[in-house]
């Protein structure tokens, strides 16, 4: 991928985010994970959990990337309650993680959707 290319580290808007150069919509952060709320939400609560390291997809993890990805998975279900979730198993949220073009993915940055709250939703 070359440097100019949209989906390159210096053109990232998830990056940007996470390094503070565009406003979002702060949920957590700490030295590995940025979560921020989604600007276009599809349900009640919607929010995004990146890694502040950049990787394009699904498609770039690998065996070194276990640790920070179930952190990730592990704070999920905390940062939901927190944003108006209920409780399982009455309440619940979904996760999803669009990869590459026919999953969907626009932005070309890891990222893990949250979203719950009640129905019906947007999508999904």
């Amino acid at each position: 991928m070359s440097p100019s290319s949209p989906h390159a580290p210096d053109n990232c808007i998830f990056c940007k985010i996470a390094a503070g150069q565009i406003p979002s919509r702060k949920v957590y952060e700490d030295d590995e994970i940025f979560v921020f709320h989604d600007i276009h939400p599809w349900a009640p609560v919607h929010f995004l959990m990146i890694p502040r390291t950049h990787m394009a997809s699904m498609a770039d993890v690998g065996p070194e990337h276990a640790g920070l990805l179930g952190r990730m998975m592990a704070l999920a279900p905390r940062l939901a309650l927190e944003q108006g979730c209920k409780p399982y198993p009455e309440g619940g949220f979904r996760m999803v993680v669009n990869t590459g073009a026919e999953g969907g993915q626009e932005v070309h940055h890891l990222h893990i959707h949250v979203m719950g709250g009640p129905r019906p939703w947007l999508k999904g």
